[in-house]
């Protein structure tokens, strides 16, 4: 169930990234730790950081507030 709602909320988070030619994908769900691949103008972007901490993790929390953290990998 857990990773229906993520999927879900992180099509909403994508939608916003490939506004600024970004994107991410899925990597896993461990624990209450969502992994990311940040993709496109995401993955060389100096701000990436704050964007998984400001908007892709809180909109995840908000979706499933088990979802403990989201961490980019590569």
């Amino acid at each position: 169930m857990t990773n229906d709602k993520i999927e879900k909320a992180l099509l909403k988070v994508r939608a916003g990234l490939q506004q600024d030619g970004g994107d991410l994908e899925l990597v896993s769900v461990e624990d209450g730790v969502v992994k990311v691949r940040l993709k496109g103008a995401c993955a060389g972007c100096p701000m990436s950081q704050m964007t998984l901490a400001n908007f892709v993790e809180r909109e995840l929390k908000k979706a499933a507030p088990e979802v403990k953290r989201v961490e980019a990998v590569l």
